[in-house]
């Protein structure tokens, strides 16, 4: 597939209008069959590198408004978003987002007639969907444009202008996608591998279902791994100087009966010392031809060194082995992270950091 340089039109131009599937049966092999994501994208190479990436450029400040509508961007930042993976859509077309508004909206019609939806604002409810584009929330030619997805709800004998109320938000990204990968996958998939979402449960099954049956896509849950969680920590702390972290919050739970939680802050200059302790001895042993590159290159070994630092000074006060626990939550004034798949942005210029290690996550999770 060759990369799309307008933001408008980052999805195949050919075959725009999105044809009806039952005259190619043979070729519809739904991941409703249970054979899984490998049957649709049988003809496409797994994945090379099946684990994170163990070197990572350091993270940069970057004014995102420059290239984000600053509303946009707004809906996006300081809220908590579920995230869950999605395999690659067929036939998805960043053009026709004002008729998957209409879709959706009916299916969510649908689903409420036959119960499936009731408990979310209660049978007396309308839903009005829209779907929109989020130009500029890329970093590559080969990722997709992200689409914003909201839901409103309005009472159905409110009056005339009374607001209407925002019930479920969503989006779906790609951020600095494995190139490979990406140009591997035949011209009618499009690859948004990250979804986050945040409202009522019961719109974001009717979504994911309307998604599924539309697209032919799969969607799972997201955790964000222990290892994760730690270039998470590292990744912020290293933005202390240009943007104070003001604090490093973890939440570790240790094996016992019943599990020890231990709530584990660290003052942020004094995780910044600790940090900068780390990259100065990676420069002492890389030599000084390797001192610029070495600058603007973070790897595993060094956020390895980073929490086993902070676990060493927490044994010393403490006498409880972190190690032998699980990292469950990690938190500064640029944003926080959860295990189970609960992120916040707290800081839009560090957002494509973020994201990048999230989509990263997110196609390393698919089963493909």
């Amino acid at each position: 597939m060759e990369p799309h340089h307008n933001s408008v039109t980052r999805t195949p131009l050919n075959n725009v209008v999105v044809q009806r599937r039952s005259k190619s049966k043979s070729y519809r092999l739904s991941y409703r069959s249970g054979l899984g994501a490998a049957s649709r994208l049988g003809l496409t190479p797994a994945l090379t590198a099946r684990r994170l990436n163990t070197s990572r450029r350091a993270p940069k400040s970057h004014n995102i408004t420059e290239k984000v509508d600053p509303e946009q961007l707004a809906l996006l930042v300081k809220t908590e978003w579920q995230l869950s993976y999605v395999t690659p859509l067929y036939q998805f077309r960043h053009t026709q987002l004002k008729s998957y508004s209409r879709q959706l909206s009916a299916f969510i019609a649908a689903g409420k007639q036959q119960g499936l939806a009731v408990e979310v604002e209660g049978s007396q409810t309308t839903f009005r969907v829209s779907f929109s584009l989020v130009p500029g929330l890329t970093e590559s030619d080969d990722d997709a444009e992200t689409v914003l997805i909201q839901i409103h709800s309005k009472a159905l004998f409110a009056v005339q202008d009374e607001p209407q109320k925002p019930a479920w938000s969503g989006w779906l990204t790609c951020v600095n996608g494995k190139p490979e990968y990406l140009r591997s996958l035949p011209k009618d998939f499009i690859c948004l591998p990250l979804f986050g979402s945040v409202g009522a449960e019961g719109l974001s099954t009717l979504v994911k279902s309307w998604f599924q049956q539309t697209f032919d896509c799969c969607f799972g849950p997201l955790e964000i791994s222990h290892t994760s969680l730690q270039w998470l920590m590292a990744l912020w702390t290293n933005c202390h100087t240009e943007h104070s972290i003001q604090h490093l919050k973890m939440i570790w739970t240790l094996p016992a009966v019943p599990p020890l939680q231990v709530t584990y802050s660290v003052n942020p200059d004094d995780a910044w010392d600790l940090w900068i302790s780390v990259r100065k001895e990676k420069e002492n042993r890389g030599g000084a031809e390797k001192e610029e590159e070495e600058e603007n290159c973070i790897d595993i070994e060094e956020v390895t060194r980073f929490i086993q630092g902070l676990k060493n000074h927490f044994y010393r006060h403490f006498r409880l082995d972190l190690s032998a626990g699980s990292l469950n939550q990690v938190s500064t004034a640029l944003g926080s992270a959860k295990y189970s798949g609960r992120i916040k942005i707290s800081n839009s210029r560090y957002m494509i950091t973020t994201l990048t290690l999230l989509t990263e996550c997110a196609l390393l999770k698919m089963p493909i």
